[in-house]
């Protein structure tokens, strides 16, 4: 564990905080879980507590340990708990109408010189960063879903950044086990700069004809060596999700990254992909 940081405050309960919760957890850390509602407080603890028995059975975790990961874990709708946080990331849905209260309740309840992180995956972190105080302790730590099972986090500094937090929240990723790659703060960071293209790309295939979607796949898959064809992840990110991102690509950094009509028309009828049960591939039973 890090010197510096041994209580980490996790802000959204949902699949993506809930796997960093868990992981902080089952590394060291004493976790603080906030989220506006018992209900989503609960639901998330009960994910954390379903996803730790999974990783028990898998033979990831040991069982002598589960009692006292889950321990370290204290979940509440109250932002006063964040005040001895030594980091506190940010890990509420991708827009700026939720993430602004949400930052800037984590500021007005931490310690001056805790490190406010957000899991955004491809919002400004300058732009993030004006609703904290002292804006040099903002920071990108961009976790990829699931948590339990994908080991990259992208660390993101603005050009206000300090670089002593981009150090230490390099440092906490490495101690949860992951590996930690640097960005500048731009559009889509790495990662999604590359792949949300190509799935939009795959999209337009599919659009014109050109493949099926099972076709498409079946092609990257064989082609290119990938483990999961480009239909099939936008599925499991989310096609709304996708077309987030290349919103906000095309914004900031031209109309090449203009997202196809497709993905549009399938976000506006509710084919959003595994979490609708029906995307670019149907999923019996998902919803």
């Amino acid at each position: 564990m890090t010197n510096s940081v041994t209580t980490i405050g996790v802000v959204g309960a949902g699949t993506m905080g809930a796997g960093i919760s868990l992981a902080a957890a089952a590394s060291g850390f004493d976790v603080q879980l906030i989220d506006a509602t018992d209900e989503f407080v609960d639901r998330g603890l009960a994910r954390i507590g379903a996803d730790l028995d999974k990783a028990v059975s898998r033979g990831k975790v040991n069982e002598a340990d589960r009692p006292a990961i889950l321990a370290r874990i204290t979940g509440s709708t109250d932002y006063s708990q964040l005040e001895d946080c030594d980091l506190v990331i940010e890990a509420v849905p991708e827009t700026l109408a939720i993430k602004e209260p949400v930052l800037a309740a984590i500021a007005e309840n931490v310690a001056e010189n805790c490190i406010v992180a957000s899991n955004t995956s491809s919002l400004s972190i300058h732009d993030l960063s004006t609703y904290v105080i002292n804006p040099e302790r903002v920071v990108g730590m961009h976790f990829f879903n699931p948590v339990s099972q994908m080991n990259l986090v992208e660390v993101i500094s603005s050009d206000s950044t300090d670089p002593d937090v981009v150090d230490t929240v390099i440092a906490v990723a490495e101690a949860m086990g992951k590996t930690a790659v640097r960005s500048a703060d731009r559009a889509g960071f790495v990662v999604n700069r590359i792949l949300i293209p190509m799935i939009n790309e795959a999209i337009l295939v599919l659009e014109e004809g050109v493949a099926s979607a099972e076709d498409i796949d079946i092609a990257m898959k064989l082609g290119a060596a990938h483990p999961m064809g480009p239909l099939a992840l936008a599925d499991l990110i989310g096609l709304d999700v996708v077309l987030h991102i290349l919103n906000v690509m095309e914004q900031s950094l031209g109309e090449k990254f203009a997202p196809a009509n497709l993905l549009s028309e399938k976000v506006e009828a509710g084919e959003l992909g595994r979490k609708t049960g029906n995307g670019f591939f149907s999923y019996p039973g998902a919803k």
